[in-house]
């Protein structure tokens, strides 16, 4: 049986910040599907199906990119209220911002987001972060449901198996 493709939810408010990470992210050779979404209140809403997004089908294989600083919703809470659900908690999250005091890291690594990147101000040090991003998504791989796998650490990898390098779509 196929899997299907993973989707990547990328909740970001900075239009500037999307469009980059959209774009190196397809550079370094990733093809999956990416939602862009600009606030937290938007990503749960996705996540959960709810709103302007109940018509999508709950579940699937998603893998989830959280600026820390938005409007309505930050994402320090849509990572909590994802971990704490049951139907969510196995998703891999990644904390793609800027903020990188110690202490936030900390607390979203306790609230169970599977890696953090921060993202460097100077477009050319950001543009290669998510270069970076990009082939690390492509290289790790482990066989595996990542619903079926626990810990936060292990899901991101059972999830980064089925992103889709540029020429197997």
């Amino acid at each position: 049986m196929a899997i299907e493709p993973m989707t990547i939810l990328m909740a970001e408010d900075d239009e500037g910040h999307a469009c980059l990470v959209k774009r190196n992210l397809l550079r370094a050779g990733i093809v999956n599907h990416i939602v862009h979404v600009g606030d937290g209140q938007l990503a749960l809403d996705y996540l959960f199906s709810q709103r302007e997004y109940v018509g999508r089908p709950p579940g699937g294989r998603l893998l989830v990119l959280l600026d820390i600083n938005m409007p309505r919703i930050n994402g320090t809470e849509v990572l909590r209220q994802v971990k704490m659900n049951s139907l969510t908690a196995h998703l891999p999250i990644i904390m793609l911002t800027t903020t990188d005091d110690p202490r936030e890291v900390r607390r979203c690594y306790e609230a169970g987001c599977s890696i953090y990147v921060t993202k460097p101000l100077v477009y050319d040090a950001f543009i290669e972060a998510i270069k970076r991003l990009g082939l690390f998504l492509q290289v790790v791989t482990l066989p595996g449901d990542a619903s079926r796998i626990p810990s936060a650490d292990a899901s991101i990898r059972g999830a980064i198996s089925h992103v889709v390098p540029a020429g197997e779509r």
